[in-house]
């Protein structure tokens, strides 16, 4: 058996989803389809959760409305009647808590945001029942067991895979099953989400308890490329890459495959296929174990809104001696995404993605060290680097901080905020 992942761009309008059918049905494998939120779906519930934190109930029900019919066109143009596709709970999932402003904000994220997969999934198995391929809709809340770590849920491995492969061998299953990406849910019901991009993830853990023959990514870009190309005129393909590479590229920002996906398909050498949706036939990029040659042309990784940290002891003592823990136990706590980390004698700075809980951070750390930071940052990390890549990036920038090792650069650019101190 084999897991494709359809991401939110391939099933952003009726025609994505009829593209979808059209690769599932050149496969004769049984299948299990992860799909995500359609299109802008997820941002679009991620202003909603914030519309009801504000107490906006005008915003919030003027942009639900938007959301509803931006999917009952596609299911109109799809032959699809959406009263009957989704269930009264999610139609009704917004409405319930348009006036729960003093919700706990990641529990109200969860459970607002996870509409966008339940959604696309009814749409996408609907559809591929009319059109005559026999499919099963997985509810993942029942399947894919989490902690209430909401926003960020830690997946409970053993009890997951045991609800996997329970419904796998059900022998009533079809050959295809359609599931959602990026939530689970917890023993009480409570349904959770695994992180932004998370799809992924799900689709690896899929394939590692249902013991996959490969995972395959359905992305708008040809492959893994050296660069965005969105950002650089220039890209290259990588045809292959090892499971370690790759995880290298997807911590340090590159936005093609998640950083949680390749541990569970490298624990059970389960190939990773990154394909153009728009042109299946084309070959991709490959993850694997050990790839026949190495990249060899450098790669460009952007990753912005970022926030560089710095802390310097009140009195001068040396940092490291007994600091870190209590740093690193405030990005715990702030649930922070340290991107890079840099130490001296008295100051250590870290580099973070802007949050929600950034300032709550900050003035915590505040309490025992004097701080300062820049927002709005971008970090770009060159892996491959060479002497004249590093001189000819450099050139012209405003850069707070540099690292460099063997084969990496990285470097924080500031492109217009001042320094703030706390």
């Amino acid at each position: 058996m084999r897991v494709f992942k359809f991401g939110g761009a391939s099933v952003k309008d009726a025609a994505g989803v009829r593209n979808l059918l059209s690769i599932v049905r050149q496969q004769t494998d049984d299948l299990v389809v992860v799909v995500s939120a359609m299109g802008k779906t997820t941002n679009a519930l991620e202003s909603i959760v914030d519309a009801i934190i504000r107490g906006d109930k005008p915003s919030v029900d003027a942009q639900w409305k938007a959301l509803l019919a931006y999917h009952e066109l596609i299911a109109l143009d799809l032959g699809l009647d959406i009263s009957e596709i989704m269930a009264d709970e999610m139609f009704g999932a917004v409405m319930a808590h348009r006036n729960a402003s003093n919700m706990p904000y990641d529990d109200l994220y969860d459970t607002i945001v996870s509409i966008g997969e339940l959604i696309s999934t009814a749409i996408v198995a609907a559809f591929m029942n009319k059109e005559g391929v026999k499919t099963k809709l997985w509810y993942m809340p029942e399947l894919l067991i989490t902690d209430g770590t909401f926003r960020e849920a830690v997946v409970n491995n053993q009890a997951s895979a045991q609800q996997v492969q329970h419904a796998w061998h059900d022998p009533y299953r079809p050959r295809v099953v359609v599931t959602q990406g990026f939530i689970g849910g917890m023993q009480s019901g409570h349904r959770t989400t695994l992180g932004r991009e998370g799809s992924d993830y799900t689709a690896a853990l899929v394939a590692n308890y249902l013991n996959a023959e490969s995972v395959t990514i359905w992305k708008d870009v040809p492959g893994i490329l050296n660069a965005d190309p969105r950002l650089e005129e220039h890209t290259v393909l990588i045809p292959e890459l090892c499971y370690s590479e790759a995880v290298e590229l997807a911590y340090s920002g590159a936005q093609v495959i998640h950083p949680k996906t390749i541990r569970p398909l490298e624990n059970k050498h389960i190939p990773l296929f990154v394909k153009p949706f728009g042109a299946p036939g084309e070959a991709g990029t490959i993850i694997k174990d050990a790839p026949t040659e190495p990249v060899n042309v450098p790669v460009y990784i952007w990753r912005k809104n970022q926030v560089l940290i710095t802390m310097r002891a009140k009195d001068f003592s040396f940092v490291l001696e007994d600091s870190l823990i209590r740093i690193f136990d405030v990005v715990r706590q702030c649930k922070l995404k340290v991107s890079l980390i840099q130490s001296s004698a008295v100051t250590v700075s870290v580099c973070v993605d802007e949050s929600r809980s950034l300032m709550k951070a900050i003035q915590m750390l505040g309490e025992y060290y004097n701080v300062t930071y820049n927002a709005h940052l971008e970090l770009l990390t060159i892996r491959g680097t060479t002497p004249d890549i590093i001189e000819r990036e450099q050139r012209g920038r405003n850069i707070l901080l540099s690292q460099l090792t063997r084969r990496t650069a990285k470097f924080v650019i500031n492109t217009q905020s001042p320094t703030r101190s706390h």
